[in-house]
């Protein structure tokens, strides 16, 4: 990135939103938020999109300032379900709409694709989100060859929570999502919440496929927390470990959408291309 763009409103685009995915599937769509919950926070766990410039942040989802949304005037508000708490308070202010991403039985990417044609809709940008997606299966269509082509090993991806435990990803949600839609073979067959992640002891690892390949996700918790594991007897028995088959990639929004997905499946393409070299 080579800094935030600059805002350019189309219409009626005064809309706050109070998550990360939904609010970059707006950008991805060429419409820019006024404002946006936890915005100091978006470079650390989005990453990319950068948000443009302007934007205002009104707090955290736990402690909204509402003196300042109700300064902004906003035309409408996108939520989750897991905010539903606010919808009373909010809604005073104005309109609140709930977009259901993660939930039981779905898949969170499918319902991603759902949920950026209602959000296009929504804000006048439905022929951008239908061209969006069209991209987007395009992108994944084309890093599914890829893969094929590599004859790609099982991947398990995690971050660590500590030096004994980790989340492992898959299931249902959006990082095992991606992995399927480019037929990248999930070497964790264990399962996973809709939320897309188990935790484990780091000894579940001595469960995968032998011939996986480890990818770390930032942020790394501790930050020393690759080194410490060196000095491990378990870790270092494990078998990409010892064949040097673990990759380090940067932060992607987790419980992100579409533009989530798409930056996860690259980042997983280009990580095994350089491993094959």
């Amino acid at each position: 990135m080579t800094g935030a763009p600059t805002i350019a409103r189309a219409g009626d685009a005064n809309i706050v939103s109070l998550d990360y995915g939904l609010a970059s599937t707006m950008l991805a769509l060429g419409s820019v938020p006024r404002a946006i919950a936890s915005l100091r926070n978006w470079p650390e766990w989005v990453v990319e999109p950068a948000m443009p410039s302007g934007v205002v942040d009104i707090g955290t989802t736990a402690e909204i300032n509402l003196e300042v949304l109700t300064s902004l005037r906003p035309s409408l508000i996108l939520s989750t379900p897991f905010l539903a708490a606010l919808d009373e308070k909010l809604s005073r202010i104005a309109p609140v709409e709930s977009f259901t991403v993660y939930a039981e039985n779905g898949e969170a990417l499918d319902r991603s694709y759902a949920e950026t044609l209602r959000l296009g809709a929504m804000i006048g940008r439905q022929a951008e989100a239908k061209t969006y997606l069209a991209r987007a299966d395009a992108t994944f269509g084309q890093q599914r060859e890829q893969i094929k082509s590599q004859s790609a090993p099982p991947v398990a991806v995690v971050n660590f929570i500590d030096q004994r435990h980790a989340r492992i990803y898959g299931g249902p949600g959006l990082y095992g999502g991606a992995m399927r839609r480019i037929g990248l073979r999930n070497a964790w067959k264990g399962g996973a919440s809709y939320w897309g992640f188990q935790t484990i002891g780091l000894e579940q690892l001595a469960e995968i496929d032998e011939e996986a390949h480890l990818v770390v996700v930032s942020p790394l918790l501790p930050p020393d927390v690759l080194t410490r594991l060196s000095e491990s007897p378990l870790w270092t028995s494990l078998p990409f470990v010892r064949r040097g088959r673990i990759s380090v990639v940067p932060g992607v929004l987790m419980f992100g959408m579409v533009q989530e997905a798409l930056r996860f499946s690259t980042l997983m393409v280009d990580v095994l291309e350089t491993a094959a070299r």
